[in-house]
């Protein structure tokens, strides 16, 4: 099975008419099969997703449907674009989150450092810029790119006094648990609280604390068309948003054969932050 399931193209042949050839598109992962008035493309189980029960986007030729592309704006930096799908996640999240969380929105708190943390951090900056908002990981250098911030916190330094109305968890991993407790502890009551770390093992969470405090957990994971449109859009209202996702485009290898890409996986492996890209050039 064909890998990766984040990627940019350029249309060969759409015998719909919807796309020119040449035309650069984003490329959605998600592959429905039905339609549900409730259930998002994303949760319904028939849905196939590439590089995972389906070929990905490494292969020299992707062939797909016009509903699973959109144009892409020239003026998008490729290699930013490249990356569009991780970044509907988090905007497909934080649709939920605000669906779903009470109006008080005064603080918030985004929890890890990595790409997907600095990634919901920065879209909830300019999706609800009058909310204070913080971030909290364990990296001083990671916390470092986060300059849109009001504030940013190391685990190992919350005061008691540390107090948000809702919060994110980003962090996942064998850290979920730790992230998960902090942010119980310190959210006000009544909270939100957006997960979208992903963790292989089950995570013990404090139940007594979420019902005393009255606390909602929603839970999000990947993204569907819609998604991808109304990101597209935040980035044509604020093409400063592209700009800070420069900041976390890594290395670039250009790849022509399977040794380029191992070489490029190997990259991917051992970086601090940041996402590898890989160029097709066959």
């Amino acid at each position: 099975m064909a890998l990766i399931h984040e990627g940019i193209g350029r249309v060969v042949y759409d015998p719909s008419g919807n796309f020119g050839t040449g035309e650069r598109v984003v490329m959605i992962p998600n592959l429905p099969k039905e339609q549900d008035d409730i259930i998002a493309e994303n949760y319904l189980r028939s849905s196939r997703f590439r590089a995972s029960g389906a070929d990905g986007f490494l292969q020299e030729y992707v062939q797909t449907v016009p509903d699973r592309v959109l144009r892409l704006p020239e003026q998008i930096n490729p290699v930013v674009a490249s990356f569009t799908e991780l970044v509907s996640v988090a905007y497909h999240a934080l649709s939920r989150f605000f669906a779903n969380a009470h109006a008080r929105m005064d603080e918030a708190a985004v929890w890890g450092d990595g790409n997907l943390g600095y990634i919901t951090a920065l879209l909830l900056r300019y999706l609800r810029p009058d909310t204070r908002l913080y971030a909290v990981g364990v990296h001083e250098e990671k916390l470092s790119y986060f300059t849109f911030a009001d504030e940013v916190f190391l685990t190992t330094e919350l005061k008691d006094d540390f107090a948000f109305d809702h919060a994110l968890e980003c962090v996942g991993g064998q850290a979920a648990q730790s992230a998960i407790s902090q942010i119980i502890g310190h959210i006000r009551p009544q909270g939100t609280i957006g997960l979208l770390g992903v963790s292989e093992e089950p995570v013990p969470v404090d139940t007594r604390m979420v019902l005393e405090k009255g606390l909602r957990l929603i839970g999000s994971s990947r993204s569907g068309r819609a998604d991808f449109e109304g990101l597209l859009g935040l980035y044509k209202r604020h093409p400063q948003i592209v700009s800070y996702l420069e900041h976390i485009a890594g290395e670039e290898f250009t790849v022509r054969d399977i040794k380029d890409i191992q070489s490029a996986f190997e990259a991917d492996i051992h970086k601090l932050m940041g996402k590898t890209v890989m160029i097709w050039d066959a």
